[in-house]
């Protein structure tokens, strides 16, 4: 992971992405007791929006991750030093999430992680049978901040969800 870790802090370094931070399963390992995960979802924000707003272009990401040697790929994922790696681009609350991510250290890497609340939204949204586990999980073992949390399921119109992950648990 340390290693996987150094190359995307490359990207962010040669301006390919503006900035990122660990989201889903990984960055929710940040918060609470270890479970199985199986890859690294990075949330970017790109460095250069596309004219067409409606089409978003990381070949440059993966053109440069490319020439370094990194083409592998499983499905979705992009093997970067043995890691599969996810690049979501993002926009709303998943790129609010990222501007508002806490700097960490892992192995004597910097990164960004997701707080909790944020990852508690994005997991909310996304609303999968292994989000919820990832939800209770977080409101069950670590501190949330829960006046931040409330205002970004208004803001996102996630309080019905939010009520209804609660009714059901």
């Amino acid at each position: 992971m340390k290693n996987t870790l150094k190359v995307i802090n490359e990207l962010r370094e040669k301006g390919l992405i503006k900035d990122y931070a660990i989201g889903g399963g990984i960055g929710t390992l940040r918060w609470v007791e270890p479970f199985f995960t199986r890859d690294l979802d990075i949330f970017i924000i790109l460095a250069q929006e596309s004219k067409d707003k409606k089409l978003i272009n990381l070949s440059p990401i993966y053109d440069y991750l490319k020439s370094k040697g990194y083409n592998e790929w499983i499905g979705q994922w992009l093997i970067i030093e043995g890691i599969p790696v996810e690049f979501i681009p993002a926009f709303g609350l998943a790129k609010e999430s990222v501007e508002n991510a806490i700097e960490t250290n892992f192995e004597g890497v910097k990164t960004k992680v997701m707080t909790p609340e944020y990852l508690i939204s994005l997991l909310l949204k996304a609303s999968r049978d292994k989000d919820k586990i990832k939800i209770k999980m977080l409101l069950e073992q670590t501190r949330i901040d829960m006046e931040k949390l409330k205002a970004l399921l208004t803001k996102y119109n996630l309080n019905d969800a939010f009520k209804g992950f609660i009714n059901k648990t």
